[in-house]
């Protein structure tokens, strides 16, 4: 079965297509939950209910477009919303750059470089922490999920100006927040 033939049959009735975009889909969904929400009980709850709303939906879904992106903006945007119900959100946010990014997804080959590249990800880690729920949201989108920032628009219902804002603000965020980590 693909993803196609699950969402027709899903369209039928027939949960057994909903059982495969669960099967191919839900890894994923949860480590961008995760990313988002930093609470993995919480991530594992918001993936559930966002299948279940899929399922609700999947009436209305376009079947000439790809899940895929459907259902992770779906998870993105109940993560957002999620964390802005909670208080947990900490907002320390401002502006960035795309090359701090590049720099950090190198690939290591000498244990040295291993050890050296677990180290970087666990300061973008940390760094990622500190941004808002919605700071965190568009960099997932952006570097994650590979989406462009008109997508991101589109799908937020964000004027592009805006997208840009937000990216530029988290990346600047993280290059101070890395830039303070190393000067210790």
């Amino acid at each position: 079965m693909d993803e196609k033939q699950a969402i027709h049959r899903l369209k039928q009735g027939d949960i057994h297509g909903l059982e495969f975009l669960v099967r191919q889909f839900q890894l994923k969904a949860v480590r961008v939950a995760y990313l988002i929400t930093r609470d993995m009980g919480l991530a594992e709850e918001i993936v559930q209910e966002s299948f279940v709303r899929a399922y609700r939906s999947i009436g209305t879904f376009d079947e000439s477009r790809l899940f895929e992106p459907w259902f992770l903006r779906n998870v993105v945007n109940a993560s957002v919303k999620m964390m802005q119900r909670s208080a947990r959100q900490v907002d320390l946010g401002e502006d960035a750059d795309e090359t701090l990014f590049a720099e950090i997804i190198s690939s290591a080959k000498s244990v040295e470089e291993q050890v050296q590249s677990i180290e970087i990800q666990n300061q973008v880690w940390e760094a990622m922490q500190k941004l808002s729920p919605r700071q965190r949201a568009v960099v997932i989108q952006r570097y994650f999920l590979e989406m462009s920032e008109k997508e991101m628009a589109a799908e937020s219902g964000a004027a592009a100006g805006t997208i840009k804002w937000l990216l530029n603000a988290a990346r600047e965020r993280m290059r101070n927040l890395l830039a303070e980590r190393s000067e210790e």
